[in-house]
């Protein structure tokens, strides 16, 4: 199986920190963001590949990150033709590009590049092979105004999914959805697909949402805490957060 990490947006929302930076190189407690994902995945033996999907401005910048460091699995930085805000893809084009570019035919763990998390991914990994299905992960989150900004889960009491939710008004649960995703490889060719057929490309929660109408998924909640880097405030919350640990 491969790994990949959406690294393609410009991140707005953190101007001027990221005005001509990319916000996965930014450092929580003295390491970027994407060290922390990829130092994780790099000890975890079903992983052959990590993939890392940036835009053209900040290519060259990930990798002469890249150049710096050494990990036991192949890094690829792929760059998805982009220049601005504007003409971004979304992270669901994203993933189609690096699928048709790189010709990915293997399961494929997708993470978004701007979360930290206090645990590793490989359980979820071992959940979704056992279950040999597509699977997300998930979260209690008791915030109504946490709820409507993010992916929200409908599940059974074994936790299939009934079906997700992208920001809703009203949510259904208080099961959030982070942007952490298992994608088996029989179900790529339904990544075309969705957006042939009207699947929001920005968000990463879009395709999850539209796919768990289309096949069986499981949903895997999370065993410690998640931090989305949003805005300049969480950033530095976060940040001071594991300075202090």
């Amino acid at each position: 199986m491969k790994a990949l990490i959406l690294a393609a947006g410009y991140a707005t929302r953190l101007y001027p920190l990221t005005k001509n930076f990319p916000k996965p190189l930014l450092e929580i407690g003295g390491k970027t963001i994407l060290d922390r994902l990829i130092e994780d995945l790099d000890h975890i033996e079903a992983i052959e590949q990590h993939i890392v999907v940036t835009n053209s401005v900040f290519a060259p910048i990930f990798r002469n990150w890249l150049a710096e460091r050494q990990f036991k699995k192949p890094v690829s930085i792929v760059d998805d033709g982009t220049t601005n805000n504007d003409n971004r893809l979304g992270a669901v084009k994203d993933i189609l590009f690096v699928m048709d570019k790189l010709q990915v035919e293997d399961d494929l763990l997708v993470l978004a590049g701007d979360n930290v998390v206090d645990f590793s991914f490989e359980p979820f990994i071992g959940f979704a092979q056992e279950k040999g299905c597509s699977c997300l992960t998930c979260h209690e989150e008791p915030s109504i105004k946490a709820l409507q900004k993010t992916g929200v889960l409908e599940a059974t009491p074994t936790m299939r999914v009934l079906a997700m939710h992208e920001k809703p008004a009203v949510p259904t649960s208080h099961w959030a959805v982070p942007p952490f995703y298992y994608y088996k490889k029989t179900d790529l060719p339904l990544v075309r697909k969705a957006l042939e057929n009207g699947c929001g490309a920005d968000a990463p929660g879009n395709l999850m949402a539209w796919l768990c109408k289309q096949t069986e998924v499981y949903a895997w909640p999370l065993p410690g805490k998640r931090y989305d880097i949003g805005d300049l405030a969480s950033y530095e919350a976060v940040n001071e957060l594991f300075s202090s640990k």
